[in-house]
């Protein structure tokens, strides 16, 4: 994948001003750097031979020149190192704040497929590396290139041959460079997969840490881990091989540039056209001149792993969310809830086969509808097509005429509440949870929608009351209290109209009960839309939809379908008898 450089320098302009202060500290730093071998030159060739009466006064000079020189290096250095990675850090924060809202944005067909574990590595370890990347890349380059450029100078004044005799290696480095950082490319772009791997299992194992523990399922789950564990170590070690070959064939070559320098210096000695404290002198700009090439190779795995970490950063921002709004989008008002689905085929995605075909139904404002059938031909993906989660293959799915499509999302799903039977609560307390429905709601209004969702007694009863930690995914409540509480969420976001997608079939009879009257107050004066599994629950619905793989097979009122003795009466009586 090409590198997206545009992109990547865009996050500098918010800290343009004080990255380019950072960039000029860097370049003070090594051009002071670059004085000290000069200054021991002076003392060695010029004030050390002359009249020693007043050489102590020149090294006394020359000492205070260089403490300066100290001083203004720390300052540098500090500086650097401090706003630098500062910089870094709130570079990072942008792109992780941007990543977050772009994944905000992505629908539910986008994660159907994603790990979540792949998604966590991603927003967290390689944004990480990316801002090491934005602090050290730029500032070491501005660095190391004052060092290099000013090292070659001064090498070329003290002996241009022997100088280009160095500089001959050089390509050989950069060639080694070139090669290398390809291979350690493809290695970190592995290594971060496979480390998103584990990141996955794990995620995956924890959540699930109730189910692999009934089931005695740890050594499955142990297994599982080890296996993604020993893939990363195997990309790990294809890694560590070629940074071993990168690292010591540069460290061959200076040790031929020192032998180089050495005996050719050596000679140039013997033959009067270098002296000792220039052959001094020499050695020391050398590894001036080659240190910026030797960190730079060390860096390379830091600047491999934030190069690939942006590409898979941008890869993601760069998917576009499949439901948008579309210009101009409707803002609903004044609601009153009617829903029609007009021809309507749906799949998931290509080459899948639809899940119901050139289905058609209407929904009147208020009406109760119940939608029963076998699982798996589309009961749930039908209610999904209103507040579009899902977009329909084709045909138009409307509210109060509008095809929504031409709806403002937020509106749209700010308008239809849905209680479904696997209830998400999030790490809090119980006030978050029902203030969710809408953040605005003060704490009376809050205890209401409670009250109505026959919640606040058990509410009232736990420890802290409506402050009481509910834990992950509220742990510490029963699957009645659950569903009771994401039910007053939905009494609070008070929207026109309802989805009730199984919500009460993993019940006990007893909060089954209380459930069902909390969600047949909800249900008062609003469109609703049941997906019943239990049909004891909805026969006083106004209408019953039958579905079927070939679509609708029936509808009508509880006591009419069983009359018909038809694909109704047949689910009836099935559940009867098992029950």
């Amino acid at each position: 994948m090409r590198f997206p450089m545009r992109k990547f320098l865009s996050y500098y302009k918010p800290y343009l001003t004080l990255f380019l202060a950072i960039l000029a500290c860097a370049f003070v730093v090594s051009a002071a750097a670059l004085v000290f071998p000069l200054l021991v030159r002076h003392i060695t060739k010029d004030v050390l031979t002359g009249d020693l009466s007043v050489a102590l006064r020149g090294v006394y000079w020359i000492g205070g020149l260089m403490l300066v020189l100290i001083a203004v290096q720390n300052a540098g250095n500090y500086f650097v190192d401090y706003k630098g990675h500062l910089v870094g850090a709130r570079m990072e924060r942008d792109l992780r704040g941007e990543l977050f809202a772009h994944m905000q944005q992505l629908g539910f067909g986008f994660y159907d497929k994603e790990k979540t574990g792949q998604l966590m590595s991603r927003i967290t370890n390689d944004l990480l590396l990316v801002s090491e990347l934005y602090h050290h890349g730029p500032e070491d380059y501005v660095k190391y290139f004052v060092r290099f450029a000013g090292a070659f100078a001064v090498l070329f004044m003290i002996n241009a041959p022997l100088t280009i005799a160095v500089f001959c290696f050089l390509p050989v480095m950069g060639a080694l460079s070139l090669y290398f950082n390809k291979r350690l490319n493809r290695a970190m772009r592995t290594n971060k997969e496979r480390i998103a791997d584990v990141n996955a299992q794990v995620e995956d194992s924890l959540a699930g840490i109730r189910a692999v523990q009934s089931f005695a399922g740890e050594r499955v789950e142990i297994e599982k881990f080890n296996r993604e564990n020993d893939r990363f170590l195997d990309s790990r070690r294809n890694t560590y091989k070629a940074e071993a070959l990168f690292y010591n064939s540069f460290e061959t070559i200076i040790q031929l540039i020192s032998v180089t320098v050495i005996v050719f210096g050596s000679a140039g000695i013997v033959r009067q056209t270098l002296d000792l404290a220039d052959l001094i002198t020499f050695l020391l700009y050398v590894g001036y001149m080659i240190e910026p090439v030797q960190r730079l190779t060390h860096m390379s795995t830091q600047l491999q792993e934030g190069i690939t970490g942006f590409q898979r950063f941008h890869e993601l921002m760069s998917i576009r969310p499949a439901i948008a709004n579309v210009p101009d989008a409707r803002i609903l008002t004044d609601i009153r809830g009617e829903i029609e689905f007009r021809r309507v085929t749906f799949r998931y995605e290509e080459p899948l086969s639809p899940v119901f075909r050139d289905l058609s139904l209407r929904v009147l404002p208020g009406e109760y509808v119940a939608l029963v059938g076998p699982s798996g031909v589309g009961k749930t993906t039908l209610c999904s097509l209103i507040p579009r989660f899902y977009e329909a293959s084709s045909g138009e799915v409307l509210l109060d005429g509008v095809n929504v499509r031409h709806l403002e999302l937020q509106s749209l799903r700010g308008s239809v509440g849905v209680v479904q039977q696997d209830v998400y609560l999030f790490a809090g307390t119980v006030m978050d949870n029902i203030r969710y429905g809408d953040p605005s709601a003060s704490d009376e209004a809050v205890v209401a929608a409670a009250k109505r969702a026959h919640a606040h007694e058990f509410i009232t009863s736990l420890p802290q009351g409506y402050l009481s930690e509910i834990g992950q995914r509220g742990v510490k409540l029963s699957g009645g209290q659950k569903q009771r509480l994401s039910i007053a969420r939905v009494f609070l976001k008070n929207p026109p109209v309802l989805i009730f997608d199984e919500a009460t079939s993993a019940l006990d009879n007893e909060s089954e009960s209380i459930v069902k009257a909390s969600l047949d107050a909800l249900a008062q004066g609003r469109t609703t839309i049941v997906v019943a599994h239990r049909l004891s629950t909805i026969r006083n619905a106004g209408r019953i939809i039958v579905l079927t793989k070939d679509g609708i097979a029936e509808q009508g009122a509880h006591e009419e379908l069983l009359a018909r003795d038809g694909s109704y009466a047949r689910l009836y009586a099935k559940q009867f008898q098992l029950a």
